[in-house]
Formats: structure tokens, sequence, C-alpha cells
């Protein structure tokens, strides 16, 4: 191109910088008229520059956005549309297959009530298990309050989602499921039934009005009315209930969690053991578990170093229990100096002290033959408490304790030391 002299390249609608070669330095303008946009060395156009050369490709940036958005956005957007419908119609099937699941089901076994009418009856008074209608908590899942239709009051205790929770708690399900369907005693929370389905798994029990133990010795508006009298017959009743699962049920059973959020009372504050979910029934020489499953500062202190379960595990508990239900608090602190009282004792140790120091200073202190059934009571918890579990007394021997005050030499003076109590000499049962 270098030696070309002349050209005429006028009226082809052609644009862009011309090449600076000789045949367009020596040009007029005429040889590029009709032409749109040039730049060059030719006299009258406009010289090319970078920034002309830069606005130009600008431009055609913002023609190609202008084009290629509005196409990207219809994909996008059909594409979410495409998605949604999948996800819905993929909820559907699932929904409709567990409902064909559950209609070809009968999970239920409610005593006295067509389990299909209970189980919809409950949805429907919690909302689905709404957290509004949700009064506790504990490993396995929540509990929930429901009043039904009827009108009557019931509890559920719904287990975690199955995607939330592990085999054992399946395992615990069907534990709690034998064990309470098996038991019948006045001392312990009725089952009216269960429900183990694809959707949900959970137990109905009965509603009791005053809550659990836990709840009523903290609650200080309710205290006053929780005299010696609804006290005493609290342990009793807890000690017939753990008395009938060792020695009445076959194969016995051990609850492993006896604590005070754990025994619910009703309106006449008479006690009922709840809550199974740890419960064991014990098959002949089969005492390993492989997990702890208790409640901590109830649990028997041979369980630091073996996880042997046998019954003397709930006897330590039950002394423990009964122990916050007379000090109206937990006696972790009272447990901890007894011991280190026992290792080095001393005329100013714990053991010395009257009984009247221990007791709760909320209700006034028990006189003539209450005094002598709290004394009764306390002994019995100090008995259970034993560090070495074959020297504690077994439930039985402590139900037949508890209900006849002739077993016990005791001073009815309001001096009573805890010395008296702890010393296991001048009783037999």
């Amino acid at each position: 191109m270098t030696s070309l002299t002349s050209i005429d390249i006028s009226y082809n609608e052609l644009e862009g910088s011309l090449p600076n070669i000789p045949a367009f330095r020596n040009a007029t303008i005429g040889v590029v008229r009709g032409n749109k946009g040039f730049c060059g060395v030719i006299a009258g156009l406009n010289p090319c520059t970078t920034t002309t050369s830069k606005g130009k490709n600008k431009n055609k940036n913002k023609k190609l956005l202008l084009l290629l958005i509005p196409t990207f956005g219809c994909l996008l957007s059909l594409l979410l549309v495409v998605g949604a419908l999948s996800i819905g119609c993929r909820r559907i099937r699932k929904t409709n297959a567990s409902s064909a699941d559950e209609s070809n089901e009968n999970p239920w076994a409610i005593w006295s009530f067509d389990g299909r009418i209970i189980y919809e009856s409950i949805i429907e008074a919690t909302e689905e298990f709404d957290a509004k209608y949700c009064i506790g908590e504990g490993g396995y899942g929540r509990v929930y309050k429901a009043q039904l239709q009827t009108g009557g009051t019931i509890v559920v205790k719904k287990l975690k989602e199955a995607v939330d929770v592990e085999m054992a708690s399946q395992k615990a399900f069907e534990r709690e499921i034998h064990a309470l369907t098996e038991t019948r005693h006045q001392n312990i929370i009725k089952l009216y039934g269960f429900c183990s389905s694809s959707r949900h798994s959970f137990l109905v029990y009965e509603f009791l009005e005053s809550g659990s133990l836990k709840d009523v010795l903290n609650n200080e508006e309710r205290i006053a009315t929780f005299d010696w009298n609804k006290r005493v017959n609290v342990v009793k009743g807890v000690a017939y209930a753990l008395s009938y699962m060792h020695h009445e049920c076959s194969p016995p059973i051990i609850h492993r969690d006896v604590s005070s959020k754990n025994i619910l009372l009703d309106k006449e504050y008479e006690a009922h053991v709840s809550d199974f979910g740890t419960a064991k029934v014990l098959q002949p020489y089969s005492s390993n578990w492989t997990s702890f499953a208790g409640t901590f500062g109830y649990a028997a202190p041979e369980l630091a170093y073996t996880m042997e379960v046998n019954e003397q595990c709930d006897i330590y508990s039950f002394g423990v229990v009964t122990l916050e239900v007379i000090m109206g608090c937990h006696p972790g602190d009272l447990i901890f100096s007894l011991v280190s009282a026992s290792s080095s004792p001393s005329s100013n140790s714990i053991i010395s002290w009257p009984m009247k120091e221990v007791l709760d200073q909320r209700v006034p202190f028990p006189k003539g033959s209450m005094l002598g059934e709290v004394a009764l009571v306390t002994k019995m918890a100090f008995l259970c408490l034993n560090p070495k579990p074959e020297h504690r007394p077994t439930m039985q021997q402590v139900s037949r304790a508890i209900s006849s005050q002739s077993s016990i030499m005791l001073s009815l003076s309001e001096d009573i030391k805890l010395e008296e109590l702890i010393d296991p000499k001048c009783f037999t049962y």
C-alpha cells in the first residue's frame, strides 16, 4: 500500500481511521466524500486520536450491554421459575408419600381412644407443635401442653426430628414405650398412648397441674403452701414408685434419672415419677450401658468410674432428691461436706450441726410427730447416700421404713443433730 499514489473511496458509507500512506497524504477531501466518521491525514478530516478510538469502542460496548442485559435477565427469571416449580413438585410428592404412608400405618396404641382422632386433635391443639405450647425441653425432645376440643388437657413429649437425632433417641423412645405400657402405679405418671410414624414420634401423658417438684421448690409464692406434711408425702410417693419398679416389675425397671425435674405433682401435691427416657428394662446379666444419661448432681458416684447400672443408682438419686425436699434446694454442698467430714472428723464438722440448720427456712419448723417423720426421711436419705453401693438399703426397705415409724428410735427434740441421723446404728429395716 505504501506504493499507492492515488485513491478514491467516496460514497461507500465507510468509517474509521485512514492509514498514513502517500495516497491519502496527497489526496483532497473529495476522495472520501459520502462516507461517515473518517479520521486521518487528509486535510479537512479530524485527526485520529486514542480518545476517539476509545470513545467509539465505549459506545459499542454500551450498545452490546443494552442487548445482553435483558437477554440474561429473561434467562435467569426462567431458571428461577423452573427451579421453584421443581422444588414445589418434589415437596408435594413427599407430602403425598408421607400422607400415603400414614394412611397405611397404624402407629397408635391408645387406651379407650381412637388413635387417629387423638393424633389429629393433638396436631390441631398444638398448631403443629408451635413453640408457644412448649412447656419444657429435655435431651431427647420438647414437651408440649395440649388442650383438646373435648376439654381435656394432656402432655405430649415429642422426639426431635429424625434428621436431628441419632439412633440413640429412637432406642430411648422404645425403652420408654416398653417400660410405661407395662407400668401401673398411682405414683408413676400415666401413659395414654404413643405415636411412632413417618412424620412424628411422641408420647402422650396425663397432665399434672402443679408441675415438677423442682418448679415448686424454686417458686417463692408456692413454697409457703408446700408444708412438711406435703413434703414427706412426696418423698413417700417417690419411694413407693421406685420400690414398685425395682421389686414388683419383672424384669425390674431402672429409672436412672431420678431428679426433682422428673417428679411431677398433681393438684394435691401427690408425687408421680416421670420421664423414662433413660429407663432400662434389665435382663439378667445385662447391666452395662454405653453412655451416661442421668442428671449431674443426682447420679451415683460410682458412675464416675464404671458404667454398670443397677438399682443402687436410683437409690442414691432418691437420697439426693429427699434431701432437696427437706432443705428446699439441691444438697450438693451438704453432701460434699459430709464426705469431707467422714474422712477427717472434727468437733466443728457439719455432722455436729442441729438438723434445724439444714431444713428449709421458708416454712415453719416441724413440731411433734411431724418432726419425727421429717427426721426419719432425712435419716433414710443419708443411708441412701452411702458411698458404697452395697451398703445402701433397697427401695423396698426404704418404703417400708418410712411408712412405719416404729423402726427408728430418734429423739424428737428440736436440737436433734445430724450425727444422730447419719449414724446407721440404732436402726433396723
